[in-house]
């Protein structure tokens, strides 16, 4: 298996599989996002026309098995300006670290600290000097929370992120479960990168 940054072609290449993983991956708790293909390649959109965005791939042979993504945090400022309102931190100062999608049968072979490396380190060669990411809030409770479950705090802790308390954001998309779209709340991380 390979990890790496994908550019130009390359990505462009990748974006139609990109698009199938998030589908994939995101359906699963605790998201049970249920995408499409044109929402997906619209949203990926953004990797291709900004000039700071990343895309990690990860692949089998050719397969591409898993990904991940970032960009500056301007370019999601209609997004996520309220949440980071009153926090002390710039907007221009930190680096988003957006999806991390990979399939089950590839966890827990160290793809995803080094999807972290990668986009940190591309974000430290940016001039950024923090790194964040958000993650969706769910009741522990939930009836659809496998009882296996382990939350990825621990991993994302042992990486130096720490949850911004009072950093929400808030998004719309139909679950799994449920017939017409809801509010979700995104919890954001955040890291020092010196």
């Amino acid at each position: 298996m390979r990890v790496e940054v994908l550019t130009g072609a390359a990505l462009d290449a990748a974006l139609d599989d990109v698009a199938r993983l998030r589908i994939e991956v995101f359906r699963d708790w605790p998201y049970l996002y249920v995408g499409d293909l044109d929402y997906e390649r619209a949203y990926l959109q953004t990797y291709r026309d900004s000039p700071g965005a990343v895309l990690v791939g990860a692949f089998d042979g050719d397969r591409l098995v898993g990904a991940a993504t970032g960009t500056p945090m301007e370019d999601h400022a209609d997004d996520f300006a309220a949440a980071f309102a009153g926090s002390g931190y710039e907007l221009a100062t930190i680096f988003y670290c957006a999806e991390s999608v990979l399939l089950p049968d590839y966890r827990g072979r160290g793809v995803g600290h080094r999807f972290f490396d990668l986009r940190e380190a591309h974000a430290r060669a940016m001039g950024r000097t923090r790194s964040a990411f958000c993650a969706v809030q769910r009741p522990a409770d939930h009836p659809l929370r496998p009882a296996d479950y382990a939350p990825l705090d621990p991993f994302w802790r042992k990486r130096g992120y720490e949850r911004l308390e009072g950093a929400l954001a808030h998004f719309r998309w139909k679950d799994a479960d449920q017939p017409i779209e809801s509010d979700h709340v995104l919890q954001f991380w955040i890291k020092s990168l010196s």
